[in-house]
């Protein structure tokens, strides 16, 4: 095991499969990310004084910290159709060597 917390998960909700698709494939041509997940979540929220209950896409985003600083948050930022997308990001604090190798070789943004 490696400890590092140069790497991140990023959590970012869409509001669809399409545009959490479109968000992940950029990120990884654009070496952003190393892998996304998508995974179908309903959220509950409050959004202009009302409480909202939506089906979203959760993207789980494996990337370096420096990237997300540098590139990452600006890049969904600027084509997330949310006025406020959620951009998380959750430090690595242990992981397996070869895993997080292999993020540091896919990740050059």
């Amino acid at each position: 095991m490696a400890n590092n917390d140069d790497y991140l998960v990023v959590l970012v909700t869409a509001g669809s499969a399409e545009e959490a698709q479109r968000i992940a494939r950029e990120l990884l041509e654009n070496k952003l990310i190393a892998c996304a997940n998508l995974m179908p979540v309903r959220s509950l929220y409050v959004w202009e004084g009302e409480i909202q209950d939506d089906p979203e896409m959760l993207m789980i985003l494996k990337t370096h910290s420096a990237v997300f600083k540098e590139k990452l948050l600006e890049h969904i930022s600027a084509t997330h159709s949310y006025d406020v997308p959620e951009v998380i990001g959750l430090p690595v604090v242990v992981g397996s060597a070869d895993y997080l190798k292999w993020i540091s070789d896919e990740v050059t943004g």
